[in-house]
């Protein structure tokens, strides 16, 4: 009799593992609360689900992806992210989609380039170069580079100030198309954009990749001279760095299951 209950637990045990996740309906952000949330730690998203999701089981991971992977096998109900990003991990999860929310819509984010607070001659190179860029068609070419219509990224040959000295960008590579790892090199929008910086500082740049919510520290520590992650711009940020003019506008999205 023994026998024949722990063979039946065990089939039991299988068959749970087997079984397919729990269908969870969410069709806008109202749907997020009470829900299992994943996020990448330190972003808006973590924000915006921490202080506004009520009762919400919130969990932070390194990169979207990760969150995605959990996501798919059924661990949580939802991720929150940058749209960006979210359209590159349902394109190659195709068990993912994308819902749209008009509070989202309403309420873009703009990202910019984060500096060491006082380091006047940096940020006045940062700001000069995106204007540049944004007056002689080289930010048009950038996101036609990056973020095409077709879906095939074209990534711009690799640029490099002469001078002797390095500039460091900090960045976190699981971000595309702004930031991620194409074979051993991390490229994206932020990286061209950050060699175009070093060029214009005439400076060599160095990308350092680390951990998102590792950035900021990093900055005040002086272990990389700027951060150029998708980086949107808050309050709460600015009282540590200092930002460079806006470069790109997004919205958060939720990703959920088919």
């Amino acid at each position: 009799m023994k026998k024949i209950v722990t063979i039946c637990a065990a089939l039991l045990a299988l068959s749970a593992l087997s079984a397919k996740p729990k269908k969870v309906e969410i069709n806008s952000v109202a749907d997020l609360e009470g829900k299992k949330i994943g996020v990448q730690a330190g972003t808006t998203g973590e924000l915006y689900v921490q202080e506004e999701v009520p009762n919400a089981k919130l969990s932070s991971f390194k990169s979207g992806m990760d969150a995605a992977m959990d996501l798919k096998n059924g661990a949580i109900d939802a991720v929150v992210l940058d749209e960006l990003p979210a359209l590159q991990i349902v394109k190659r999860n195709p068990k993912l989609k994308i819902i749209r929310d008009p509070y989202f819509a309403a309420n873009k984010e703009e990202y910019a380039i984060a500096i060491k607070k006082g380091n006047a001659d940096l940020l006045n190179t940062i700001n000069a170069t995106i204007a540049e860029l944004k007056n002689n068609g080289g930010y048009e070419a950038l996101v036609n580079a990056f973020m095409p219509a077709d879906g095939n990224i074209q990534i711009p040959a690799n640029e490099n100030g002469k001078g002797s000295k390095k500039l460091k960008l900090g960045t976190n590579a699981a971000f595309p198309p702004f930031e991620y790892v194409e074979g051993t090199d991390v490229v994206g929008f932020d990286i061209t954009m950050g060699q175009k910086i070093a060029v214009k500082a005439d400076a060599k740049l160095e990308v350092v990749d680390m951990a998102f919510d590792s950035l900021i520290p990093a900055l005040q520590a002086g272990t990389i001279d700027f951060i150029a992650a998708g980086m949107s711009v808050t309050e709460e940020r600015k009282k540590n760095v200092d930002f460079s003019v806006p470069y790109f506008a997004s919205e958060q999205v939720i990703i959920v299951r088919k």
